[in-house]
């Protein structure tokens, strides 16, 4: 039942474009015993259809630049080859404090960017 409710709501947050792994590898985290690799990995099979659908919905309501899109998808895919590389090398107790460390380092910056936005309105 957490493993349903834990993918309900990183897909309603992925859907919104916030992104469910913010959710989603946590969680599984927390609810696991699963390597930080296979939980990763898990997070991306599972953005995969969630993916699909919601750019279905954007596409239909034409919220997609395509010029600004390609790009970042031709070396998204790049730099997605080379950090998969990197991911394996890496210790996953190692990943998991890096993983953590990048939601820190995201949080504070969204939390002084939104402060700083509020000021300027």
């Amino acid at each position: 039942m957490i493993l349903i409710l834990l993918g309900l709501i990183s897909g309603f947050i992925g859907g919104m474009g916030i992104g469910g792994g913010t959710i989603l590898i946590p969680g599984l985290i927390f609810i696991t015993d699963l390597k930080q690799q296979t939980i990763q990995s898990i997070n991306l099979i599972s953005f995969i259809p969630v993916a699909i659908i919601a750019l279905f919905v954007h596409t239909k309501n034409k919220n997609v630049d395509y010029k600004v899109g390609v790009p970042i998808i031709i070396f998204g895919l790049l730099g997605a080859w080379f950090g998969s590389s990197i991911a394996l090398k890496i210790p996953s107790d190692t990943l998991k404090k890096l993983f953590g460390v990048f939601l820190l380092i995201m949080g504070i910056y969204e939390f002084f960017y939104k402060v700083k936005e509020k000021k300027n309105s």
